[in-house]
């Protein structure tokens, strides 16, 4: 549900300018997807969120301030989707195979084009702003914990090997979820049956 914010009105072209929080929020989603915390302007923000800059300053204070309800916003919407789709999945095997399958999806299209804010950021990031790249980290620690506990789901259960190093297969499968969304901004992944079924191998 789209929230109006009240926090701010400021009379523009006649009349109070009361605008959808999260509205506003998914369309500066697209510009920092696409273009990158760096590269995306000011003016590219406003014009891509319907508002001037200066009530993007009033709103949000700052393109800092905004990238942070951005991130958050975007891992939200993510987590919720991948839960959607892994909760049918009975076994440790089937959601780390649903997950990848989410992953192999995202890479397509305009939605692969658009790119992951988690990996973009990561690398933009990472000795340019430091609280945001220890967030960022903080996040991609998070997924890989996520993979540690569905790994040993698997185990648990009987679907994956038990002598396999949860850790360490974690962070390969992060590394070609990640690599896949990478792949993704480039050109459409192809032969996706084939990279999926390579990927799994991993869980012996």
């Amino acid at each position: 549900m789209t929230t109006t914010a009240t926090m701010y009105k400021n009379k523009e072209r006649g009349r109070p300018r009361e605008f959808g929080i999260e509205q506003a929020l998914d369309h500066a989603m697209i510009v920092f997807r696409q273009k990158g915390y760096h590269a995306a302007s000011m003016n590219d923000l406003g014009e891509a969120m319907h508002l001037s800059a200066g009530s993007i300053y009033k709103a949000f204070k700052d393109k800092r301030s905004l990238f942070l309800l951005v991130f958050e916003r975007y891992l939200l919407l993510r987590n919720s989707e991948l839960h959607r789709r892994l909760a049918p999945c009975a076994s440790g095997r089937g959601k780390i195979t649903e997950l990848l399958q989410f992953y192999l999806d995202s890479a397509r299209a305009t939605e692969g084009r658009c790119g992951c804010l988690v990996v973009s950021s990561a690398i933009a990031l990472q000795t340019m702003d430091q609280p945001l790249a220890q967030r960022i980290d903080e996040v991609v620690q998070r997924n890989q914990r996520f993979l540690v506990s569905l790994l040993e789901l698997g185990q648990q259960d009987g679907s994956i090997d038990n002598t396999l190093d949860s850790e360490a297969a974690a962070g390969l499968i992060l590394c070609i979820a990640f690599g896949l969304r990478v792949a993704g901004k480039v050109s459409d992944v192809t032969n996706e049956e084939k990279t999926l079924a390579l990927a799994l191998k991993v869980l012996g």
